[in-house]
């Protein structure tokens, strides 16, 4: 597997923790709004206890003993479901943090298979009375001291982090008389593995990152500065909130692969640019009314109500069947496309599940790989339909009706477009084509699509000598490949937010971006040879609308030079902020 950049919080809290702010909420929440911050890897880091991560474990081994005995309802089974979802995305480790002497904040973490059991016997091995074990509390009485916890969690095989190190229980000491050694041997100890701070976007000769980046004499040892959330809440309360929901302040690393040690690989390790602060969105995001502002698309529609009644239903169907047969997509339900109508909600959440999911079966063949959710929206449940790209292509509704997504809308396939769906089911080894079978007649009318030819690899920007550290931006599009098949251009698009390439699209079937790019990219634009570059990287353009502004840049390296289109300012390190900043 290639290098990749994930996204980590570890410094969650849980209703485990006696402090936590919100009331209801579950662990399958928890996972549920990591999931929607876009995180990779949390960490449950309770005050002095590891009962959130224990009552998380205990629910998920009674519902997985509920389904060996085979004694599982609805909601149990759905629940069991879920949780093997998120976790195959997430991985969730164990953790707490601890209260050390004089109140300094140390963050333990620890491998996913770790006993509950070990780590309540190292919290004891603490000083934390046997009787606090479970309360959850950040005062425990007299405890160890901070070097002490460096030692006994580092040879436990745990991660050490200062919490919160520059801010108030931290071992930077902001704000304390006493300091000088004291600050010095908690800050530089062979054991801590780094610190988490509460500045570390902040530009200037006075950030903590800057303070600990081994310059200073008395401070020779480089420190690792990452950021968590230290989340309360669910999600943040207002913009103004001091205190921070899931994924409200997070951690990006470059990993080899999504586990523990891979982690511990680089936490450990002396290259620091592995890890970098996320710009995501800071503030509590509507995703729906964000959905809905972006409009309906090809991957992407909404609906008031899924009642049968007005021929909903029988649209909504149709739609899973085009986006199984498509891109995939995601589908609202309780809500109109307009942006500016309030939300309907959906009222009986669990029903309208159970009649979709019923529906679905009866009439979609083969059954679709579908999720269903809830997400909250000015007040009101909206059920978000997440389709992946069928595995077993073609989908049909009533065993005869084959759809496909073209733009915004869903429409019977025509000839072509089913020969191409089986062609693609073929390949895939889905479909047994039978020995009387007509298809070998209809395969070379398609042998020039991307359906039956391999794409070719796009090449990705690579780090030379005199870009080090340049990466792509984190938002936009780029045209990696364009290929011409009988008089229409069809492009490859690469999604920068997550990487995702999106195949055989064409200028009159793009989104806005996209169609923006593809113009611009079939009109030979830009001239690279025009631009004004710094070193490797040069702006092509900048566009404003409103408060909106959007760059287009350009990369160039030891092959090509790449394009990104649509760039926005969230999607900018420190490199491409510092180009703009001086065009």
């Amino acid at each position: 597997m290639s290098r990749q950049w994930r996204r980590m919080d570890l410094h969650l809290h849980t209703p485990a923790s006696n402090d936590y702010q919100q009331s209801g909420v579950t662990y399958l929440d928890i996972l549920r709004q990591a999931e929607i911050r876009g995180l990779h890897i949390i960490a449950f880091t309770d005050h002095n206890t590891v009962a959130g991560f224990a009552t998380m474990k205990k629910e998920i081994e009674q519902l997985l003993w509920l389904e060996e005995l085979d004694r599982m309802h609805v909601d149990e089974k759905r629940r069991l479901e879920e949780y093997r979802r998120l976790l195959s995305k997430i991985l969730v480790l164990p953790g707490f943090e601890f209260t050390a002497t004089f109140g300094f904040h140390i963050l333990g973490i620890f491998p996913s298979e770790t006993p509950v059991n070990f780590l309540e016997h190292l919290l004891l091995t603490l000083n934390v009375p046997a009787d606090k074990l479970d309360e959850g509390s950040s005062t425990v009485g007299s405890t160890s001291d901070v070097l002490r916890a460096y030692q006994v969690i580092n040879q436990a095989g745990g991660l050490v982090i200062a919490a919160h190190a520059n801010s108030n229980n931290g071992v930077v000491m902001r704000g304390l008389d006493f300091g000088g050694q004291t600050r010095i041997a908690y800050t530089q100890d062979a054991n801590l593995h780094a610190l988490e701070v509460t500045d570390l976007e902040k530009r200037g000769h006075y950030t903590t990152r800057r303070f600990f980046d081994g310059s200073k004499p008395e401070y020779p040892r480089p420190m690792r500065c990452i950021q968590g959330s230290d989340a309360h809440r669910l999600v943040r309360e207002s913009p103004q909130a001091k205190v921070l929901g899931v994924g409200d302040r997070t951690t990006e690393i470059l990993l080899d692969e999504l586990s523990f040690e891979a982690i511990e690989q680089v936490i450990k390790g002396n290259d620091l640019s592995l890890t970098r602060p996320y710009r995501g969105p800071s503030n509590p995001i509507d995703f729906v009314q964000l959905a809905r502002e972006e409009g309906e698309s090809i991957v992407q529609t909404f609906y008031p109500t899924i009642a049968k009644r007005g021929g909903y239903l029988d649209r909504l169907l149709q739609d899973i069947c085009a986006m199984s047969n498509t891109n995939g997509g995601t589908i609202y339900v309780g809500v109109s496309a307009n942006p500016k109508e309030e939300p309907l909600g959906v009222r009986e959440v669990d029903k309208t599940i159970d009649l979709l999911y019923t529906a679905v079966s009866n009439r979609i063949t083969p059954e679709p790989d579908l999720h269903v959710d809830t997400l909250p929206s000015q007040k009101k449940q909206i059920m978000r339909i997440t389709i992946q790209p069928g595995r077993e292509q073609p989908y049909a509704i009533d065993d005869n009706q084959f759809y496909v997504r073209d733009e915004a809308e869903s429409s019977l396939a025509v000839r072509d477009e089913i020969v191409r769906l089986v062609a693609r089911g073929l390949e895939q080894g889905v479909i047994e084509m039978p020995v009387t079978s007509t298809l070998p007649v209809l395969l070379p009318e398609i042998e020039t699509t991307a359906v039956l030819r391999p794409e070719k690899t796009p090449s990705t920007p690579r780090k030379t000598a005199t870009t080090p550290n340049m990466d792509p931006p984190r938002t936009g599009v780029e045209i990696v490949n364009s290929e011409k098949r009988k008089g229409v251009i069809y492009h490859t698009v690469r999604d920068l937010r997550n990487d995702n390439l999106i195949q055989n699209v064409t200028k009159s079937s793009a989104r806005k971006l996209w169609h923006y790019a593809i113009a611009q990219s079939e009109a030979g634009l830009p001239h690279t040879d025009k631009l004004k570059w710094q070193g490797n990287i040069a702006v092509v353009d900048i566009r404003k609308q409103g408060d909106k502004v959007w760059y287009d840049l350009a990369l160039r390296d030891e092959e090509s030079v790449h394009i990104y289109y649509g760039v926005t300012d969230s999607g900018l390190n420190d490199e491409w902020m510092a180009l703009i900043e001086h065009s």
